[in-house]
């Protein structure tokens, strides 16, 4: 399996900071509540000092959004997303305990965090502009086509598993009770992106081992080392 951003991403968005993890032994039935708590506590703690809206890791996804032609308050960044619902109501619905994880550390750092069941992807995955023919399966069975030139998750055999930059992830590739083996992303635009990204990988990874009997690997991409093979 291999995952990478075209070189046209990189050239367009040179702040991008991009961070994968990969790992096999994963499972319904953990318990991540400690964990989940703990990261709640973060998110909680720095939401009480200014809404998310105006977190830098959040401001930047917007101006990135703006320039692909999309409204940012129709479509906010996935991390976005998580902490104006958990700000509001206090609590996030607990899914699965991976779902459940990377949700709380993805608000912890207010950077997005896209989830993956390897076993749904073909061969290769790549963030890239869409051409218009590629496949995307919601999460009721709906098949549509990203528009054109709209960043998205491509596999080998042209189906995405991501539209609008990871703001919508596929049904396809969605981790669920079978899921055993995972590629999990993180991707931030913001001046710190790359100390950033490189912290929440590496917490993804201790967290993912404390978890489920697993040895996480890790990689940080960039315009020169662009590809995770794993």
């Amino acid at each position: 399996m291999r995952f990478q951003h075209s070189p046209q991403i990189w050239s367009d968005h040179p702040s991008l900071a991009a961070g994968a993890v990969s790992a096999t032994g994963i499972t319904a039935d953990a318990s991540v509540t400690d964990q989940v708590a703990r990261f709640h506590a973060i998110a909680k703690e720095r939401l009480s000092a200014s809404p998310e809206s105006e977190f830098p890791e959040i401001q930047a996804w917007r101006r990135t959004f703006s320039q692909l032609g999309l409204k940012p308050t129709q479509y906010r960044c996935a991390s976005e997303s998580l902490l104006r619902r958990f700000r509001k109501e206090g609590t996030l619905p607990e899914i699965h305990p991976l779902i459940d994880l990377c949700n709380a550390i993805s608000m912890a750092y207010a950077i997005p965090v896209a989830a993956l069941d390897v076993a749904r992807i073909d061969a290769t995955l790549e963030v890239r502009y869409a051409a218009g023919d590629e496949s995307y399966e919601t999460f009721g069975g709906e098949i549509e086509n990203p528009a054109p030139g709209e960043v998205t998750f491509v596999d080998a055999s042209g189906r995405s598993h991501a539209r609008r930059w990871t703001n919508r992830q596929s049904g396809l590739s969605a981790v669920r009770a079978s899921t055993a083996s995972v590629l999990i992303v993180a991707e931030a635009l913001h001046d710190t992106a790359a100390t950033d990204v490189a912290a929440l990988t590496a917490t993804l990874a201790t967290e993912l081992a404390a978890a489920w009997p697993t040895t996480p690997r890790t990689a940080i991409l960039t315009a020169t080392d662009r590809t995770f093979d794993f």
